[in-house]
C-alpha cells in the first residue's frame, strides 16, 4: 500500500468512526427512560458527549482545503451548520441523556418521574431538533457540492441525507436512528479517504 493510500486509508477511519461508533452505541441504548433503564441510559450518553460533535467535526473537515476563504460560500454553510449540529445536538446528548438519566437512576425505587425531569427533556428535546435540523442542512450541502465537483465518484455523498434525516426523526435508537448514523460516519468517512487521494485543485473553487 502506497503512503498516499494509507494516508487516506486513516483520513477516513479517523472520520467514520465517531457516526459507526454511535451507530454500535444504540444497539445498546435503551427504547425508554425508566427506573431500570437509567444507568445505562446516563453512561451510554456520557460517551457520547465527546461522540456526537465529533461527527460534527468530520464533516467540517472535508472543507478544511477551502475554509476561511471568502469566495467559497458553499464551505463557509457547510462549516456552520456542522458546528450547529455539533453545539446543539450535544446539548441535547447532556441534558436528556446524562442529566435527566443520572436523576432518575437516584430516584427512590417505584417512584414517578418528577416535573424536574420532564422539564430537563423539555429543553433538551428542542435543542437537539435544532442540532438535528443544522445536520440535514449540512448533509444536503456536502451531497450537492461534492457531487457537482466529482461526478459518480462523489455520490457517497447522498448517503448522507438520508442518515441525517433518519437521526433527526429517530436519535441513535436501534435500528432508525443508528443506522442512520452509521450512514453518516461511513459516508464521510469514505469522503475523507477521497478528499487525501484527489488532487488539492479538485476540492478548490473554480475560477471565474
Amino acid at each position: 500500500m502506497t503512503a498516499s493510500r494509507t494516508t487516506a486509508l486513516r483520513h477516513g477511519v479517523l472520520a467514520a468512526l465517531p457516526g459507526v461508533a454511535l451507530m454500535v452505541a444504540g444497539f445498546f441504548h435503551p427504547e425508554s427512560l425508566t427506573e431500570h433503564t437509567a444507568h445505562r441510559w446516563w453512561t451510554l450518553h456520557v460517551p457520547g458527549m465527546v461522540a456526537f460533535p465529533l461527527v460534527g467535526v468530520a464533516l467540517m473537515s472535508l472543507y478544511r482545503h477551502r475554509w476561511p476563504r471568502r469566495d467559497d460560500p458553499v464551505a463557509w454553510l457547510v462549516v456552520l451548520a456542522a458546528a450547529g449540529y455539533a453545539i446543539f445536538y450535544n446539548a441535547l446528548d447532556i441534558l436528556s441523556g446524562i442529566g435527566a438519566g443520572f436523576v432518575t437512576s437516584r430516584l427512590p425505587a417505584g417512584a414517578q418521574r418528577p416535573d424536574e425531569v420532564r422539564s430537563i427533556f423539555a429543553i433538551g428535546g428542542p435543542l437537539g431538533e435544532i442540532g438535528s435540523w443544522c445536520l440535514i442542512v449540512a448533509a444536503v450541502l456536502v451531497a450537492l457540492d461534492l457531487v457537482r465537483r466529482w461526478g459518480v465518484a462523489g455520490a457517497p455523498a447522498v448517503l448522507l441525507v438520508p442518515g441525517a434525516v433518519l437521526v433527526h426523526v429517530d436519535h441513535i435508537f436501534w435500528p432508525g436512528g443508528a443506522l442512520g448514523m452509521g450512514l453518516v460516519g461511513l459516508a464521510t468517512g469514505y469522503l475523507a479517504a477521497r478528499l487525501v487521494m484527489s488532487p488539492p485543485r479538485a476540492m478548490s473553487t473554480p475560477s471565474a
